[in-house]
């Protein structure tokens, strides 16, 4: 999926918060986004999602060549775009097995309940989720870990085009970090023309997913782009422009 971001100027509250930001995100290609609190990074991914709350003033968002714009969420989501959140909801009285079928027929995805239900028990075995945990409430009781994971899961069964990890490293170990990231690393080179927009504010989880791309964002809008190395000297520098740019 080819995702064009024109000249956006968003806000929310009566306050702006994105401020003439651009991108463009080619088919197959990984972006990560980094920024200190407030720059308007999670804002950015409820935009493309097409959170209400959040008006778009001027500018325009286009999926291959398509303004998406007046799209609800669910309509994006038919699309093939998926927002993995920072801080996944719980949903009492529908558990997540239920979920991720009812999604499935939503998007024409329809399985048959034996084919579904195997492909569904290998994708938590590839995550090291509990299978009792499909049978529970969505979320229900579910550490952050568990959470992400359910998350990733998702992504495994309902095959969406643009990838949205708004915060994926955040709540969970090291060691689950690892799993997840080598699923979608997996998803990935069997889904080649899939792209992702990696939103976070450390390096750690670029060290495992590797973007062609890094951009650097500041009061509402992007203010340096570079390759893989710009997070290294983020790492480095913190977002200090001038020494980002200056230094080594």
């Amino acid at each position: 999926m080819n995702l064009e971001i024109k000249n956006i100027y968003v806000e929310t509250d009566s306050k702006e918060i994105l401020k003439d930001f651009s991108l463009s995100i080619h088919e197959g290609e990984i972006h990560a986004i980094m920024g200190p609190n407030g720059v308007g990074k999670s804002t950015l991914s409820k935009v493309l999602m097409g959170y209400p709350d959040y008006i778009i003033k001027s500018g325009d968002i286009l999926v291959d060549n398509n303004s998406i714009k007046s799209l609800e969420i669910n309509e994006r989501s038919k699309l093939g775009i998926f927002l993995v959140y920072q801080n996944p909801i719980s949903i009492d009285g529908v558990t997540t097995s239920e979920v991720i079928k009812a999604s499935l027929d939503s998007m024409g995805k329809r399985k048959g309940l034996y084919e579904y239900v195997l492909e569904l028990e290998k994708n938590t075995d590839t995550l090291n989720f509990d299978k009792s945990m499909l049978h529970r409430g969505f979320n229900v009781g579910f550490s952050g870990g568990e959470r992400k994971k359910n998350e990733i899961l998702q992504i495994l069964m309902l095959k969406p085009k643009f990838i949205i990890l708004d915060e994926l490293d955040s709540g969970l170990d090291v060691d689950s970090l690892k799993i997840v990231c080598e699923a979608l690393n997996n998803y990935l080179e069997e889904n080649k023309d899939t792209s992702v927009l990696i939103i976070t504010h450390y390096t750690r989880i670029l060290d495992y997913i590797k973007p062609g791309f890094v951009h650097m964002m500041k009061d509402g809008k992007i203010s340096l782009s570079g390759d893989f190395e710009l997070s290294k000297k983020i790492e480095k520098h913190g977002y200090n422009q001038s020494f980002i740019v200056e230094g080594n």
